[in-house]
């Protein structure tokens, strides 16, 4: 049964407290120092931890200084640099014809609008997300990767699965002065306490479900 929108805004009202307490220095993970550097950060990051990409993203740098030389990078010399990630081949493609479409649409800047971030290869909302709040401080909308997904699922802030229709649920009941950091919340807490099936110590542990005991047995794949 459809809960409404009051309800799910009641609850979310007692999770957030939770979350700010918990987690008050979240920031984005991925590591990065040039706007172009967290474009390809992004990319890889999709379907990938942030831990593999940092671990990747230090020499890939050095190696491609600018966002020309990842424009003008051997497409077979670019997948073998970033063949420690998932889908790592589609992954350089897009990196290479993002950094030539940033190139020639945008002189070399990433843009600062959502409907422009989603005409470069590589970048769906989620990533356009992550850009657009790190580099401008801009909230188009809500980070809605894996840990949110299951985070809006398992506390019933969504009967949905797709992505974009959960973050849709999640922006009518999220304050829209916490959709920045609110996604770095849920993902500190979805590395802790998101999925650990069965490891009882843990979800003992997890502060939310005095809350919402009902998602103490819920893991949503």
């Amino acid at each position: 049964m459809t809960q409404s929108i009051a309800l799910r805004k009641k609850r979310f009202s007692k999770l957030l407290p939770i979350l700010r307490k918990h987690y008050r220095n979240a920031t984005l993970p991925l590591t990065y120092q040039k706007p172009f550097e967290l474009f390809v950060a992004v990319v890889l990051s999709a379907q990938s931890t942030d831990k593999k990409v940092n671990e990747i993203t230090p020499l890939l740098f050095k190696k491609y200084k600018t966002l020309d030389a990842f424009a003008k990078a051997p497409i077979a010399e670019l997948q073998k640099d970033v063949s420690h990630v998932l889908f790592f081949r589609n992954k350089a493609r897009y990196i290479k014809q993002g950094a030539i479409m940033l190139q020639d649409s945008y002189n070399g800047v990433i843009p600062n609008t959502m409907k422009e971030l989603l005409t470069i290869p590589g970048l769906a909302r989620k990533s356009a997300n992550v850009l657009l709040y790190n580099l401008y401080g801009i909230t188009d909308g809500i980070v809605t990767d894996t840990h949110m997904i299951r985070f809006a699922r398992r506390f019933d802030l969504t009967e949905y699965k797709d992505a974009l229709r959960i973050e849709r649920d999640l922006m009518a009941i999220v304050p829209k002065k916490e959709w920045g950091t609110f996604g770095f919340k849920v993902s500190y807490y979805g590395r802790e306490y998101g999925n650990p099936r069965g490891k009882k110590a843990i979800i003992e542990k997890d502060p939310l479900l005095k809350i919402y005991p009902k998602a103490k047995g819920y893991w949503p794949s």
